[in-house]
């Protein structure tokens, strides 16, 4: 297929597509290296959109397969798949198929503002419980709940770790990686010492995943299932959003009230700073409750 794997478990979800179509066990499908020199014309494995490309590809090329091989199955029922593709080879038929999809009826005229941007919508919900040291910056994710809509789920398995592992890259995103340059254009956070990205500590202490699985047939996509990678890394931002109520609780003990302005990824630095106290006035003596921490604009 045209697909790449990447450790996302592509090739594990096109082998399970495969073998339910032409009713094998997964150890007879052998997946190999994509190349342009059996898929030309591929779509970048990217947008969530493999596993729904590929696997509508596959299944057509193995529908082309199982109609051909109909007549003979038909006169040898007895036969397994094995026997069945032999006696096709003895009869001259032709056993090897080319499959193509492409997403179907999307397109938007932004003049007109009328159309079908997307083939359809990927949606969850998570609620996020978190602990800040106002003294320091640092905080802690007490509890985690993550619920995702993956249709009917090609591979649970691998789509628990899809939406796990985006959740944590979202959870770098909004809350500690941050490009910082020095004022003559250098980048200064150029390595893991300045760069901070999520580490096991950072994952939250109670961390629950569910599976939305909808029932609902739906024929446009291979076997009713949803693309499921990127869409989960947005639940992160319970995260970001539990900090700010935890810093609005802190402000508002503090004696400060009201609105108050917060950029992503809420670093330890602007967390602090959110949180004006004694320490932050001989800083920042004219209104610290409004200050805001520097970032890489």
């Amino acid at each position: 297929h045209g697909g790449t794997e990447m450790g996302q478990g592509l090739h594990t979800k096109m082998t399970q597509v495969v073998a339910e179509c032409l009713g094998v066990p997964m150890n007879m499908v052998r997946v190999g290296d994509t190349a342009t020199d059996t898929c030309a014309n591929t779509h970048p494995t990217a947008a969530s959109v493999s596993a729904d490309l590929n696997g509508m590809a596959l299944l057509d090329a193995c529908c082309q397969i199982k109609q051909r091989m109909a007549p003979v199955a038909a006169r040898h029922p007895d036969k397994d798949f094995a026997a069945l593709a032999l006696q096709c080879w003895l009869e001259r038929i032709d056993l090897s198929a080319h499959g193509f999809y492409k997403t179907p009826d999307i397109g938007f005229d932004w003049t007109t503002k009328t159309g079908k941007p997307f083939h359809y919508f990927g949606c969850g919900a998570a609620v996020s419980e978190v602990e800040v040291d106002v003294l320091t910056g640092d905080h802690t994710v007490i509890r985690t709940d993550l619920l995702h809509d993956v249709g009917c789920s090609l591979n649970p398995a691998l789509d628990l770790g899809q939406v796990e592992g985006a959740f944590v890259q979202g959870y770098g995103l909004f809350t500690m990686e941050e490009l910082v340059w020095f004022p003559n254009g250098q980048l200064f956070t150029r390595g893991p010492s300045t760069y901070k990205i999520p580490s096991f500590n950072d994952i939250p202490l109670d961390f629950r995943t569910g599976l939305y699985h909808n029932k609902e047939a739906n024929e446009r996509t291979v076997y009713s299932s949803k693309g499921v990678g990127e869409p989960p890394l947005f639940l992160a931002g319970s995260v970001f959003f539990a900090l700010k109520e935890a810093l609005a609780s802190a402000r508002a003990e503090g004696g400060v009230s009201g609105p108050f302005h917060l950029d992503s990824p809420l670093t330890c630095e602007r967390i602090r700073m959110a949180c004006p106290d004694f320490m932050t006035k001989q800083f920042v003596p004219e209104a610290p409750e409004k200050y805001q921490a520097k970032g890489f604009w």
